[in-house]
């Protein structure tokens, strides 16, 4: 009796384990919110600054035609600002928007709006060439000639040329995004979370250009000027599932033949050049 009662107890203790082993087994740890990305939205605001190479500006328009060669120009920035935030003054500042969805954990395509701001170098000796042959009734007959290609001293009078509000490169962009957070021994990336990202882009240019030539009256309203395309890679904090602060350097290429210039559609500039953008913005990353 007392041996049976022992085979009855050791079963028991025996059949006790596997159980236990077994729902051990069956115990998951719940999959981290951000383990994945398919199916998420993001959206981000931020600031930007710009560097822009060199480029020829051709100025047509009826009794002109001359070209200043290798103009340079700067952007416009306003530093930390209210303004940024404030949503009656939002487009003052050089300004990156952007939303986006992800195809696939790793892909995902975005629509974005830089508003940078072009702003030609005057009062600087430059290489020009063309004409300009003005009716003497005009106040800017008083440039009239031909140029050779010299230097000439391009004043604030004779032009201004500001893409201020601005030069707004309107995209489409495809980017791939990577979580490198095990890289640096983040284990816990639903607190803290470091992504990479790189994508290329491509768009529209639809500045409002700030433009007084030749003692014409001022012009400035948008138009539908070029295109561009552009190289992105970016660096991606992401805080407490949702919210990240990313910081991207952006290069590309625009060109724009179609500048309006004065309120005569027959008037125009055209250039085209390269640019290199620094963004910071802040936003969130969910699921609907």
């Amino acid at each position: 009796m007392k041996n049976a009662t022992l085979k009855y107890l050791a079963l028991f203790s025996l059949i006790l384990l596997s159980t236990t082993t077994i729902a051990q087994e069956d115990v998951i740890a719940p999959e981290k919110y951000t383990a994945n990305n398919k199916g998420k939205f993001f959206i981000s605001w931020g600031g930007n600054r710009e560097t822009f190479s060199k480029s020829d500006i051709r100025f047509q328009g009826d009794g002109y035609d001359f070209t200043i060669h290798d103009a340079s120009a700067k952007d416009k920035p306003k530093g930390w600002h209210v303004d940024y935030i404030n949503p009656t003054r939002m487009t003052i500042p050089q300004t990156n928007v952007k939303v986006g969805y992800f195809i696939s954990d790793k892909y995902n395509v975005a629509f974005g709006v830089d508003h940078m701001k072009y702003v030609m170098k005057r009062n600087k000796f430059k290489n020009v060439s063309g004409y300009i042959d003005l009716p003497e009734e005009e106040e800017g007959s008083i440039y009239n000639q031909e140029f050779t290609g010299d230097e000439y001293f391009v004043s604030k009078d004779f032009l201004k040329f500001e893409h201020t509000n601005g030069l707004n490169y309107v995209y489409l962009e495809l980017n791939r995004f990577d979580d490198i957070s095990s890289l640096l021994k983040i284990n816990n990336t639903d607190t803290f979370q470091i992504n990479i990202t790189e994508g290329f882009g491509a768009g529209v240019l639809y500045p409002k250009t700030n433009t007084t030539l030749l003692q014409k009256d001022r012009y400035d309203e948008f138009h539908l000027a070029g295109y561009g395309v552009s190289l992105n890679v970016g660096l991606n904090l992401t805080f407490f599932k949702y919210f990240f602060i990313e910081t991207d350097l952006r290069g590309g290429f625009i060109n724009m033949p179609d500048i309006r210039t004065t309120s005569n559609t027959n008037e125009k500039a055209s250039q085209h050049f390269w640019y290199l953008q620094r963004v910071i913005s802040v936003g969130g990353r969910f699921r609907i």
